[in-house]
């Protein structure tokens, strides 16, 4: 095992970028779509629901990428506290706004990563 837990921290990054750009499409296109709907017929209830789902989305990926960066860090608590929100944040992306789907995996699997991965002093002491 490595010192940091390098292949967590890369799919939670992946993952989180994908989640972003998934909601900043997403509130990209609603924004459009609200638009002109309130020009034809007057929905503020649903435009402002995908609206604030694309903000979710936002909001996700920037905490994802924030937890990739914590993980990343190899301090033991702080990788085991951020793989578990980044896994929070993935399962929850799944319903709100989930990275093309891929993103939502990626996001899963590193945050799986983080919380099995073992620092090499606790792996040596166990071997002696």
């Amino acid at each position: 095992m490595s010192e940091k837990p390098t292949a967590a921290f890369i799919l939670v990054l992946i993952g989180g970028v994908l989640i972003f750009l998934n909601g900043l499409i997403l509130l990209a296109l609603s924004t459009i779509a609200a638009a002109i709907a309130a020009t034809i017929v007057p929905l503020p209830h649903i435009a402002t629901l995908i609206i604030a789902l694309g903000s979710i989305g936002l909001i996700f990926g920037i905490l994802l990428i924030i937890a990739s960066i914590k993980i990343n860090s190899g301090n033991p608590s702080m990788v085991r506290t951020w793989s578990i929100v980044a896994l929070i944040l993935s399962i929850l992306s799944l319903f709100l706004c989930n990275g093309f789907i891929i993103g939502f995996i990626l996001a899963l699997v590193g945050a799986i990563l983080g919380l099995i991965w073992k620092p090499p002093s606790a792996i040596t002491a166990t071997l002696t």
